[in-house]
C-alpha cells in the first residue's frame, strides 16, 4: 500500500462527497486506500457515504475532540507508507501522483509535502507555503497588508507558485510524510483542538532536520472557508492556537518575542471579537 488518505470530517458531508469523488477519479497510479474520521457531526448524513463510496472506511468518534486527535486516531488505522492528511473541503485534480512519490522518494531527509492550493475562483491561496511565524512576520500578517518577498516573510511570496522549493511550513489541508515519520515524531499535538497543529508539526520536523517541499508544479481546489463559521468560537480556536505555538516554541527559549507574540495575538484577537459584536448589533 503506498498511501493512506486521512480525513477529518465534521458537519461537511456535500464538501466531503465532492472530495471522495475527486479521489476516486484523480488518484489512479497509486495503490491507496481513505479513511474517513467523523467527529460526531450533529449532521448524520455523512454515514450515507459509507454506502456510495464501500471502498473507504469510516470511523465514527464518540465525542469531538478536535482535529489532532481525530487524525492520530485515523492513523493507527493507516497501512500506507505515507499519509496524507487531507481536509474534507479539498478537491483533487488531475496530475500525476506517483510523480510526487518519486518527488519525495528522491529528497534526502524528506519530511513533507504541500501543494499549490487554489479557490473556486482560480485564485492562488498563499497559506500553500508560509515560514514558521516569529515576531516580524507574525507583525506583518497580523497588523499590515504589506507582502514581503523574502524568505522569513510570513507567506513565502518569493517562491512562484508553480515552482517547487524547500519551505518552512505548508498547511495541514493537503500534507504527504512518511508514516514511520509521522509516528517517530509523535504525530500531531494533541494540545491543539483546531488550528496551528501543522505549523507545529512542519516546525518539529524542521528541529529535526527534516525537509518539508511545496510542489507547485500539483494543485488541490480548496472551498476555503466554505466550512468554517468565523464566529467568535473560530477565534477563540484560532487565537488559542496561536497562544499555544508562542508559548511552546518562545516562552522559555525567547521570553522578549514571547511577550511581544503574545501581546500582538491577545491584541488582533480583541480586534477581531469586538468587529464581530458590533457587526451582530
Amino acid at each position: 500500500m503506498n498511501l493512506s488518505i486521512i480525513i477529518v470530517n465534521y458537519n461537511v458531508t456535500e464538501l466531503l462527497r465532492k472530495c471522495l469523488s475527486s479521489i476516486h477519479r484523480f488518484v489512479q497510479d497509486v495503490e491507496y486506500e481513505v479513511i474517513v474520521i467523523d467527529n460526531n457531526s450533529p449532521d448524520s448524513s455523512w454515514k450515507d457515504l459509507a454506502t456510495e463510496f464501500p471502498q473507504f472506511k469510516f470511523i465514527a468518534s464518540e465525542k469531538n475532540e478536535g482535529f489532532a486527535i481525530a487524525n492520530n486516531k485515523a492513523i493507527k488505522e493507516a497501512v500506507g507508507e505515507y499519509i496524507l492528511l487531507l481536509n474534507p473541503d479539498t478537491e483533487f485534480e488531475a496530475y500525476d501522483m506517483k510523480g510526487i512519490f518519486d518527488f519525495a522518494e528522491s529528497k534526502e531527509n524528506f519530511g513533507c509535502l504541500g501543494l499549490r492550493m487554489h479557490d473556486a475562483k482560480g485564485g492562488f491561496l498563499p497559506e500553500s507555503k508560509r515560514s514558521v511565524p516569529d515576531m516580524f512576520n507574525s507583525f506583518e500578517k497580523l497588523f499590515t497588508n504589506f507582502k514581503k518577498n523574502t524568505s522569513k516573510s510570513y507567506y513565502r511570496n518569493d517562491i512562484g507558485e508553480y515552482e517547487v522549493a524547500e519551505v518552512e511550513v505548508i498547511t495541514g489541508a493537503f500534507l504527504l510524510m512518511k508514516k514511520s515519520l509521522y509516528e517517530e515524531i509523535g504525530g500531531l499535538d494533541e494540545k491543539y483542538f483546531m488550528y496551528g497543529e501543522d505549523i507545529d508539526l512542519c516546525f518539529t520536523l524542521l528541529r529535526k532536520k527534516y525537509k518539508n517541499w511545496y510542489y507547485g508544479k500539483a494543485s488541490i481546489l480548496h472551498h476555503k472557508g466554505e466550512s468554517t463559521v468565523k464566529d467568535l468560537k473560530y477565534l477563540e480556536r484560532f487565537y488559542g492556537a496561536m497562544e499555544i505555538f508562542v508559548d511552546k516554541y518562545y516562552k522559555k527559549q525567547k521570553p522578549i518575542q514571547h511577550r511581544l507574540l503574545s501581546a500582538g495575538l491577545k491584541l488582533r484577537h480583541t480586534l477581531e471579537k469586538n468587529k464581530i459584536k458590533r457587526d451582530s448589533n
